[in-house]
């Protein structure tokens, strides 16, 4: 019997692919949005700073995707505290509107102060997902690996944790594997791995050990062929999920043989010499 795959469900809304597709870094507009098509992805994130600032990069961006097709998740990137961070989130509310999307309330939290390492700082998040999530935003913040503060996050309402595989755009893979799999066994909202994806076989390694979703920006807009990564980090999603649904061979220090070995007979063959 084939196993059939569950929606994903964030906040009040559902979801159908489990692959979350960045819009920067891309050469121009136009491979982006081959690229979203190729991933077969629903959710896209919109950094609003930099279509706030005019960035080259975003110039347009908001006109250059179909809403209808796609749902916006905008993100709080380039924000350095709590205060900054919850402006920029209720810009991005209405960035969704403009768009079409008069009842997304959706807000990717990120709040980095650190420019060197880009590592999210706890306290600023918590402080601004507290005061997002009285104003009725669904908050999806980026953390560190931190199942305390995962834990936490989720107590206070926000409906999805983000935690970091590795570093942004380093494409390292999942570093920070024993954190993860705590904040996923702990979990009741969904658990979304972002940053330090770079191949296939690290999406899949992450749903593989159960995680909701995953988040994916640098690693296909600067393949080498990001159409073909598109599709591949879509498959990879698909592989590693279906694998957790199916439930994997549990682990042994011994070996044990595909084949059964009891019926099987100890005697040996005489070999007899008839005379040739």
């Amino acid at each position: 019997m084939e196993i059939e795959a569950s929606s994903l469900y964030i906040g009040n809304k559902c979801f159908q692919s489990r692959l979350l597709v960045g819009t920067g870094k891309y050469k121009n507009q136009s491979e982006m949005h081959e690229c979203l098509i190729k991933s077969k992805c629903e959710i896209v994130t919109v950094a609003i700073r930099r279509i706030q600032s005019a960035d080259f990069s975003h110039k347009g961006l908001i006109e250059a995707i179909n809403w209808k097709k796609f749902w916006m998740l905008p993100n709080t990137a380039g924000c350095e505290n709590a205060e900054e961070a919850v402006r920029i989130a209720k810009m991005g509310r209405e960035l969704a509107k403009i768009a079409g999307q008069e009842e997304n309330n959706f807000i990717k939290l990120e709040v980095i102060p650190d420019r060197r390492y880009l590592l999210p700082d706890p306290f600023g998040t918590l402080k601004a997902a507290e005061q997002l999530v009285k104003e009725g935003f669904e908050v999806l913040p980026y953390i560190n690996a931190d199942p305390l503060l995962a834990k936490r996050l989720e107590e206070i309402g926000c409906s999805s944790v983000m935690p970091l595989g590795s570093a942004i755009g380093s494409a390292q893979g999942i570093l920070n594997e024993s954190n993860i799999q705590i904040i996923i066994e702990n979990a009741k909202v969904p658990v979304i791995i972002d940053a330090g994806i770079g191949v296939p076989s690290d999406a899949a390694k992450a749903m593989e050990m159960g995680a909701d979703a995953v988040l994916i920006n640098s690693a296909i807009a600067l393949a080498k062929d990001p159409n073909a990564m598109a599709e591949a980090m879509h498959q990879g999603v698909e592989a590693g999920y279906k694998a957790f649904l199916a439930g994997r061979l549990e682990k042994s220090v011994k070996a044990n043989p595909s084949s059964p070995i009891s019926g099987i007979s100890n005697s040996t063959l005489e070999i007899k010499d008839n005379g040739k």
